[in-house]
């Protein structure tokens, strides 16, 4: 009897099958479309301006959509995004762990994905130019299974990219070369930033804690620095989330550890250890260490460049005064 029920419903179907996956597949796209509106009208997203005449990437007030509506704890701070294929290709972030800058990256991509759905976005304003993929080396990973290393693979998906990445297409490149030794890093990150200003005009996030980086501003073209700014207070870093034009001098790593409740001993050891290292001069800049393939390089002019390049896209109608006061701190550091 349970056989001959099944065949039955079996038999039915079959002969139905179009009329169901018709009405299966119209019901997917209403729920879809349903979703999207609901979702954008809730959280105040915006239309995005998508189009082949549109060259760049602006975002006004971004926002992370998961991030967001997740934490609930504390509200989510928007930040702005300006990327194009000449002056502004390259953004080299730094600032410490924790800070925010993966998920600066990640609410980039997703806003450009969700563009090209069809979707509004989680942003006041959004012109996005036409982008062909998206390639991403964010995370550690390995294949013990296959014999790849953390590192291997790490340089595995940075191949890929440089490959495979066209005019079109956007990167998201975080902590390139952290798997080896810090020269080695450096000098890996160093070569793929080159080869990116260089070789490839695709539009790139690139974040580090190798502050040397950032000097390279003035020297690549289309290289700008942006960091994540933090405050210190009784020994402590408040992390407030906001983007800034200019390069971060510190990592805040003990800082971090500490929240992580590393022992206490362990901190104060870390501390000392920094210190002494930093007064040994153990990171020599990039003047010093002669790492420029122009030999016309000038330490000084990179830093009268820096400074020029943040003032020249500075809009002082849109800064608060906090942000007027991180980034003149900035400059005063960088032209000492």
């Amino acid at each position: 009897m349970e056989l001959e029920i099944f065949s039955k419903v079996r038999d039915y179907l079959f002969e139905n099958i179009k009329r169901i996956q018709k009405v299966s597949k119209t019901i997917a796209e209403l729920d879809c479309l349903l979703s999207g509106a609901i979702t954008a009208v809730k959280n105040n997203y915006c239309k995005p301006k998508i189009s082949k005449r549109i060259n760049h990437i602006k975002i006004q007030a971004g926002r992370h959509p998961v991030v967001e509506a997740m934490n609930k704890n504390e509200p989510f701070v928007p930040n702005d995004t300006y990327l194009n294929k000449d002056t502004d290709k390259t953004i080299i972030i730094t600032g410490p762990n924790m800070a925010g800058k993966s998920t600066y990256m990640r609410q980039v991509a997703l806003i450009v994905l969700m563009a090209h759905v069809g979707l509004y976005v989680p942003a006041t304003s959004a012109e996005i130019s036409i982008t062909d993929k998206i390639f991403t080396r964010i995370g550690a990973s390995d294949d013990v299974a296959f014999g790849q290393s953390t590192f291997m693979v790490e340089m595995l998906e940075v191949a890929n990219i440089l490959n495979n990445a066209t005019s079109k297409s956007l990167a998201l490149l975080d902590e390139i070369g952290r798997g080896t030794s810090t020269f080695d890093g450096l000098s890996i990150a160093w070569a793929v930033m080159e080869y990116i200003s260089e070789k490839m005009n695709m539009k790139t996030l690139f974040s580090t804690h190798y502050h040397e980086l950032t000097e390279l501003e003035g020297v690549l073209p289309g290289v700008k620095n942006y960091r994540i700014t933090v405050k210190e207070f009784n020994d402590e870093i408040i992390f407030l989330r906001k983007i800034v034009r200019g390069g971060a001098n510190k990592s805040f790593g003990v800082a971090v550890a500490k929240l992580a409740n590393l022992p206490s001993e362990v901190i104060a050891r870390a501390k000392e250890i920094s210190n002494n290292l930093e007064n040994a001069e153990i990171n020599k800049t990039i003047a010093e260490s002669n790492l420029s393939k122009n030999s016309s390089y000038n330490q000084n002019q990179v830093s009268n460049a820096n400074v020029i390049g943040i003032l020249k896209d500075l809009d002082i109608n849109k800064i608060t005064p906090l942000s007027a006061f991180e980034i003149l701190a900035d400059l005063i550091e960088k032209i000492k």
